[in-house]
């Protein structure tokens, strides 16, 4: 408890399990502060006194040493020194409390500050009008989200808040030096503490706590009363006894819960009673596609809260792996061997998941990659109503509700990282019948949405943006889309893609050009659900008012992912890998091309086409690299690719120079800068330009032998690719490269850290 309580006594009314906890928590802290200051220190102790109507419960609060004193009746001699009371009596009790308490008020301290932990706080704000007349500014209220099926200060626990929030709901008049001191009253339990305005902290607790115990004790109620119900009991299994342990909390406290947030409970009541008749209806309907889109976003969505409320990775929660702020740790050395096949490719993954939901059929899906980007996608099919099996190893099946079958989502969908999901949503919630809202991470919401807002627009849609054109982007229902011949002005795969989902919808024929050839996978994967893409040289186009039929997709391995580990052999001396499975499409190949042009001993095995996508197994074995102007043609084509393909330059003879690539910048971070800030901490020469680098490499005629730079400590600001970066840089670094921030890692390549350890690479991952 690293916060120190600077209160002189404190007074808590009401000595139950949450005073009582609460005054342990305080004399823990206390005895944790004498131990630190050492023998002979003066002592900071903060007093503690209690006013409990049972003197039982006060005598008991003595005995454990957790108060000095206290009395069964509020009075002046109980306040003296006083500056802070803590209101720990159930909501119903805390009228007749204020009113004891008022008139005492006049001789106690003028630092006095009270506190409640009611977990209702309209009532007690209504209470405390009444009683003052108005809301005094000292009065700060407070929920601790603790507690226990146990009750009484024998109870008590001084563990009972830590990791846990409290809810503070100050109003506009309430005194900001008292919010500090509650706020530091709450920490110094271990708490986090939040602030929350009151109607929306009843309506939220509603759903969350009282509902849930609402049902709780309904459920053991109605089985208690049947004639079986010994046999009931006696053979419950684990669900059973985890659902129905909330409902052996104090039934009075309860009681007076329900009747403090009577409102905001039944309209929680309402919506559960309306969700149990759309399940109760698809049972009796025997309707299997609906009782598995409610059953399946019901379990998905479990995982997929906690990763948001926790800010992890949602992947992470879902493999039930330790998750948290990373930091890699890089050894330098270490070869490049084996075999390996890496996860799905992300681009096709999204894509699968979409159309998959958007035909009429079941499609499945093999190789799905399961990183938290393409889960976010799948997720939010979900909470628009489309049933999803899985995903299990790879494996996803996908009960398409065709074009106009998606239903409202009941909030903002999250996208978390993936710029892909948040353009390609864009273009396929314009021609829907309802609102809807786009949002993601911190990194997202940073990056400009107006290449694919403004040419929305264009075809009629309605879109709301953050300044700058940046998300959330909130996008209007209802409005008829027209197609339109749109010329892009710089090549990007995600807007053309955005406008072909569009043009799915709209009136006529939309029309793409584009500058420069991008990745095809949506026309790939339209034409494979039977919807008609043509195209001729730079344009491709499509006619709205189709309809697309299930078809089954096998997700090649992604040459986005298998790019680190081309780029590790190609550097690493002595290197012999094979990559197995990967989708070589024509338009993704750059990174291949680049690397061929650089000299890299690198070949294509077993060349096949699986669901319409070309695919390899990659033979890569180490020869020294040379630096190369970097062709304009094949900068769209390995976009993604170039921070890898950047740490091959620093591994090349001579320079590398690139041009035309400015879209770097507006990717999950400024690339070009990370990457060129991660190159002045390790010592590799290097240019930086608007649109580019030059990167220097070893001087000619040197051989390729030992360490090419230094270590380090960089930072790859949450860019996934940023970090796996500089992790194969460590390769062929003189020291150990720490890279911090890389818990991102997991939205594109789930099994990194594995598949590097398996190859040779020497890294291990720490929690920041």
């Amino acid at each position: 408890m690293s916060v120190a309580v600077r209160e002189e006594r404190i007074l808590i009314v009401g000595l139950g399990l949450i005073g009582g906890s609460l005054a342990a928590a305080l004399r823990a802290g206390d005895s944790a502060s004498e131990g630190r200051a050492g023998a002979g220190a003066s002592s900071g102790k903060t007093g503690i006194v209690a006013c409990d109507l049972d003197p039982d419960e006060i005598d008991q609060g003595i005995a454990m040493g957790l108060i000095d004193g206290g009395d069964v009746q509020l009075n002046r001699a109980l306040l003296e020194g006083v500056t802070m009371v803590v209101l720990a009596v159930p909501v119903m009790a805390m009228r007749a409390v204020l009113e004891e308490l008022a008139p005492l008020l006049d001789s106690a301290s003028t630092r006095l500050v009270m506190t409640d932990v009611g977990s209702t706080k309209q009532t007690v704000v209504s209470d405390a009008m009444d009683v003052f007349g108005h809301l005094p500014p000292n009065l700060v209220l407070g929920h601790p989200i603790a507690g226990s099926e146990k009750s009484g200060v024998a109870s008590s626990t001084p563990a009972l808040f830590e990791g846990h929030k409290v809810i503070l709901t100050p109003s506009g008049s309430t005194d900001t030096g008292a919010i500090t001191r509650v706020r530091a009253l709450w920490q110094a339990t271990g708490a986090e503490v939040l602030e929350m305005d009151v109607s929306h902290h009843d309506q939220v607790l509603a759903r969350t706590s009282h509902l849930p115990h609402f049902l709780a004790f309904s459920l053991v109620d109605t089985l208690a009363r049947q004639d079986d119900r010994l046999d009931i009991f006696r053979y419950a299994a684990g669900g059973f006894r985890d659902f129905t342990r909330i409902a052996g909390s104090d039934p009075v406290m309860w009681r007076d819960v329900f009747m403090a947030n009577q409102e905001a409970l039944l309209g929680a009541l309402a919506d559960f009673e309306a969700g149990i008749a759309r399940l109760r209806h698809a049972v009796e309907q025997r309707d299997g596609d609906a009782m598995l889109a409610t059953l399946g976003r019901a379990r998905h969505a479990r995982h997929y809260f906690d990763s948001l409320l926790n800010q992890s990775s949602y992947q992470a929660e879902y493999k039930m792996q330790q998750h948290g702020k990373l930091r890699y740790r890089v050894s330098p050395g270490g070869e490049v061997q084996g075999r390996i096949r890496v996860p799905g490719d992300k681009s096709i993954s999204h894509r699968s998941i979409m159309f998959g939901a958007l035909a009429e059929g079941v499609t499945h899906i093999s190789g799905f990659l399961e990183g938290e980007d393409s889960l976010a996608t799948l997720q939010a099919f979900r909470e628009m109503g489309v049933a999803i099996e899985g995903p299990d190893k790879g494996r996803v099946s996908v009960h398409g509700v065709g074009l106009y079958g998606l239903k409202a989502p009941l909030g903002p969908i999250y996208v978390g990282n993936s710029g892909t999901a948040m353009r390609l949503f864009a273009g396929l919630l314009a021609g829907q019948n309802f609102d809807s809202e786009l949002t993601g991470d911190a990194s997202l919401t940073a990056r400009p949405m107006g290449r694919v807002a403004d040419p929305l627009r264009e075809m009629g849609a309605v879109i709301d943006t953050a300044g700058g054109g940046r998300p959330p982007l909130k996008i209007h229902g209802g409005a008829p889309l027209k197609g339109i011949t749109y010329d892009m002005p710089m090549a990007s795969a995600q807007v053309k893609s955005c406008l072909l989902f569009a043009g799915l919808y709209a009136d006529g024929e939309t029309r793409v050009r584009e500058p420069a050839p991008t990745r095809d996978h949506t026309e790939r994967m339209l034409n494979g659900f039977g919807y008609r893409v043509e195209r001729d040289g730079d344009t491709c186009w499509l006619e709205g008012g189709g309809k697309l039929t299930a078809s089954p997709i096998d997700v090649p391995s992604d040459i986005s992912s298998a790019t680190f580990f081309l780029v590790a052999a190609a550097i690493t001396p002595g290197s012999d890998l094979l990559l197995e499975h990967v989708g070589v499409n024509p338009t993704r190949i750059g990174v291949i091309n680049i690397l061929q042009a650089m000299g890299a001993d690198l070949r294509l095995l077993n060349e096949r086409e699986v669901g319409g996508e070309p695919v390899a197994d990659l033979h890569i074995r180490y020869a020294p690299l040379r630096g190369i102007d970097i062709p304009v043609d094949q900068v769209p084509l390995a976009i993604d690719e170039f921070p890898a393909l950047f740490v091959a330059a620093a591994n090349a003879e001579g320079v590398t120079r690139l041009r035309g690539a400015e879209e770097l910048r507006v990717k999950e971070s400024d690339r070009l800068q990370a990457m060129a800030d991660g190159f002045e901490v390790l010592g590799v020469e290097h240019c930086l330009l608007d649109d580019g680098i030059d990167i220097v490499g070893y001087g000619e005629g040197l051989q390729d032998i030992g360490p090419r730079y230094g270590g380090g400590q960089v930072d790859s600001l949450g860019d996934h690719r940023i970090a796996m970066s500089f992790t194969i840089a460590a390769l062929r670094a003189s020291g150990e490269i720490l890279i911090d921030d890389c818990a991102n890692v997991a939205t594109s390549f789930p099994d990194f850290i594995e598949l590097a350890r398996h190859v040779g690479m020497r890294l291990e991952q720490e929690v920041e």
